[in-house]
């Protein structure tokens, strides 16, 4: 089954059955591995991307049931031109192992479009289901916090 798809402004054409998860499409066709596999059951955040800005967990996510187009964190930014929440998370050393730390950075960009300015409370709701075996959480929130400011001054 032939099946379109916008990822990261790029169209697509994949031919996969529909009940294939994004994250296989993302990872094993369009060969974007920034997108990582956990745990396959959307309980640890680290296979987190964008459907029209709403972070989701693509292992849960059908090709068949993509609604908009997919950011990952391949179309975040790169490393010469980083977005602010990776740039962020850059100044902070957030990452160790650095497994989770693309699920983890889309799902923070998700947070910071919708509430430009989030308390530590909507941080931990917002970052409750992204997992980090390292425990950097303290260096998230305040990386977080930091790319809330940066981009409260460029607005």
């Amino acid at each position: 089954m032939s099946t379109s798809l916008t990822v990261n402004g790029q169209a697509h054409e994949v031919d996969l059955p529909g009940e294939v998860p994004l994250l296989w499409v993302l990872r094993d066709e369009l060969n974007m591995t920034g997108t990582k596999f956990g745990c396959g059951v959307a309980a640890c955040g680290a296979c987190t991307v964008q459907i029209n800005g709403e972070a989701v967990r693509s292992c849960q996510v059908a090709l068949v049931d993509v609604w908009g187009e997919v950011t990952t964190i391949e179309g975040l930014g790169t490393p010469e031109n980083m977005a602010v929440i990776q740039k962020a998370w850059v100044d902070h050393q957030v990452a160790q192992c650095g497994y989770c730390q693309s699920g983890q950075i889309m799902q923070a960009a998700a947070l910071l479009a919708e509430i430009p300015n989030p308390s530590d409370d909507d941080i931990d709701a917002a970052m409750q289901g992204n997992l980090c075996r390292c425990g950097t959480y303290p260096r998230i929130r305040a990386a977080i916090k930091t790319a809330a400011a940066a981009l409260n001054e460029e607005a």
